[in-house]
């Protein structure tokens, strides 16, 4: 199953102005087809081919590191454009996923609060996640191109932290970025349907 670069769910100034134009433009044009291009080049004769994007992360790590970041990182981008939207974050979750975070995190400004340090603390490049793990939702940092699929969870949220994710406009001011991030861009919506999914 050959990746392909998905469209942007929106336009490149959508995001504005908590997300540039130019960042989108750069960030999905050419970071993730870059992702794509190569991602595709080693999946040839790795023996994975045919298999969900899902199962070619899980089976290239540890084994395949060029093709396991490659996955990785397009695995999480396609996810990463519609856990954003115009008009997004804040605290308008719906019900069944404000009461498990409620219930699992110790609530929204504590979620906030995790969820904005485990981004800030992530060393270098690298992701911050909200997850369903053994039923119940955790906050956790992978470096990189690794995400929780292969630490047997399932991502509902993640915030990429590698600077070509903030730079142009937030410069060195990564805690801004995450903030700005859950107050204004998360899709919360599809942040639910990902619940749902993981917790069926």
């Amino acid at each position: 199953m050959a990746f392909e670069l998905p469209a942007l769910p929106y336009a490149y100034d959508a995001l504005g102005p908590f997300m540039s134009a130019e960042t989108l433009e750069f960030h999905h044009d050419k970071h993730h087809q870059a992702y794509v291009t190569n991602g595709n080049n080693l999946l040839k004769d790795s023996g994975l081919e045919g298999l969900s994007l899902e199962e070619v992360v899980k089976q290239s790590y540890g084994k395949n590191a060029g093709l396991f970041n490659n996955a990785g990182q397009h695995y999480n981008h396609i996810h990463f454009w519609n856990w954003m939207k115009k008009d997004g974050g804040g605290k308008k979750l719906p019900g069944k996923l404000e009461a498990a975070i409620a219930s699992d995190l110790g609530g929204y400004d504590k979620f906030k609060a995790d969820f904005v340090a485990a981004g800030t603390t992530q060393f270098g490049s690298g992701w911050a996640w909200l997850s369903v793990k053994d039923g119940k939702l955790e906050i956790s940092k992978t470096p990189n191109g690794e995400n929780p699929l292969v630490h047997g969870a399932s991502p509902i949220l993640g915030v990429d932290v590698w600077e070509h994710s903030y730079y142009i406009d937030y410069r060195n001011a990564r805690p801004k970025y995450l903030e700005a991030f859950v107050d204004s861009l998360i899709n919360w919506d599809y942040v639910a349907e990902m619940y749902e999914a993981a917790t069926k």
